[in-house]
């Protein structure tokens, strides 16, 4: 059968990626393949593509149409986050929990990074780093707390076996 009788069996795009996040772990060097998990690579991909968007529209709202820079970091903080939360529900943690309780938990989440995210970018604008590079910055620690907070609050895998009464990390 063609290929796309074949993907859809498999799952599709979903299952596509996640045997290359699987793949690209288990070629990790110094025995990382044992520690990190596939969803890492997986989260660094859908999140360095969706802080690119998010840095698309940061350029073009403050560099091109001078949109205040606090409020041009949250516009494009708010369209990447949505971006990054469904692509990250669908490929990477593939998760079927309900999405009303996941997404309130998220908004909380990026909440909380919102405050930090603009805080640190501001002030490091403020200071004279140059407003990208500011933002650069500020996303590095982001990434870290976004990734934690997604894997073990938002997506957490033990809520998604707790009928059968086993817990996975």
């Amino acid at each position: 059968m063609g290929d796309d009788t074949d993907d859809h069996h498999r799952g599709g795009f979903p299952d596509r990626f996640a045997r290359l996040c699987a793949a690209v772990t288990a070629r990790l060097p110094f025995g990382l393949s044992r520690i990190v998990p596939p969803t890492l690579p997986g989260f660094a991909a859908i999140n360095g593509f969706t802080f690119g968007v998010d840095l698309l529209i940061l350029t073009l709202l403050h560099g091109y149409f001078r949109v205040p820079y606090p409020v041009a970091v949250g516009i494009g903080y708010a369209i990447a986050f949505a971006l990054s939360f469904v692509l990250n529900r669908v490929l990477n943690f593939r998760s079927h929990d309900p999405v009303g309780r996941q997404s309130a938990v998220y908004v909380v989440v990026v909440a909380i990074n919102f405050g930090i995210l603009v805080g640190v970018s501001s002030a490091l604008q403020s200071i004279g780093v140059q407003y990208q590079v500011a933002r650069v910055a500020a996303g590095a620690c982001e990434g870290l707390f976004m990734y934690c907070a997604m894997r073990w609050v938002v997506f957490r895998p033990w809520a998604r076996h707790r009928s059968s009464g086993k817990v996975v990390t």
